[in-house]
């Protein structure tokens, strides 16, 4: 692997403007007060990360990379440092600027999935545009055709219940795609999944990326982590390794030699 320079100290960072990056974080910290004990989640994280990158983000528990994640998808705020997104310092901005962004520039996949149960695939992947402008006849083109995209067109009038834990979490990519985000985060998308559903929504992520969607994903499977083009590995609120993945491995070319999984 080679190391990625990202991690420098704030100041030696060049302007964002100038970078060209999609994501800059300088000197980033966090700080949480548990009674009278002062927790210190980020210590001063600085990276970039460009449009077009695949990055998996590693670390153990209570590393700091889930704190990092949720600043990144602007769910919370650091209590120092700047977080810039296509040049915009989203640090500073409101709630509703803050809710803003989530809804038209970043996608969410979470393990849990969080789809609604009493509605159908189609229904949960129209969720994010109830939020814009969106009519009702554009709103389900674009919901069928990010199903479609997934895989799930012959499944869009189908339940949860109705779904295995793979299909579930290919309405919630669609759902994390439908209104064209600059970035998908994903956290620990295959937690729930079987070894080859695992890799299929992997094989997902990977024709995602080669179109030029930028995607962040945090793992704690190593061989996950092999499928990006970066991995980051967080400890102690601090990065301490950010290298590039030389060789991915390849999703479609994997799923080739896995045996299929009947029931």
């Amino acid at each position: 692997m080679t190391t990625v320079n990202s991690a420098t100290p704030a100041d030696s960072v060049p302007a964002a403007r100038s970078s060209g990056a999609l994501v800059e974080v300088h000197d980033l910290r966090k700080n949480y007060q548990l009674g009278e004990t002062e927790v210190h989640a980020l210590r001063g994280v600085t990276l970039s990360i460009h449009p077009g990158d695949f990055v998996a983000i590693m670390g153990a528990s209570g590393s700091g990379k889930s704190t990092f994640m949720n600043i990144l998808g602007c769910l919370d705020k650091p209590t120092s440092g700047r977080y810039l997104l296509e040049g915009t310092d989203v640090s500073s901005l409101t709630k509703k600027e803050l809710a803003r962004i989530r809804n038209q520039k970043i996608g969410f996949v979470f393990q849990g999935f969080n789809l609604l149960g009493r509605t159908t695939a189609l229904e949960n992947t129209e969720l994010p545009m109830l939020y814009s402008k969106t009519n009702n006849k554009d709103r389900e083109r674009r919901a069928r055709e990010a199903l479609d995209h997934v895989g799930l067109s012959d499944r869009a009038d189908h339940f949860p219940s109705q779904l295995s834990g793979g299909q579930q979490q290919r309405v919630a990519i669609a759902r994390a795609l439908v209104n064209l985000p600059r970035i998908l985060l994903a956290d620990e998308p295959t937690g729930n999944l079987d070894s080859r559903t695992s890799v299929e929504v992997i094989e997902i992520f990977q024709r995602l990326n080669a179109s030029g969607l930028t995607i962040i994903l945090v793992t704690h499977e190593p061989d996950i982590a092999q499928f990006a083009k970066r991995e980051i590995v967080f400890r102690d609120g601090q990065i301490r390794r950010d290298d590039v993945v030389e060789v991915p491995r390849v999703a479609s070319e994997v799923l080739k030699t896995m045996p299929t999984i009947e029931g």
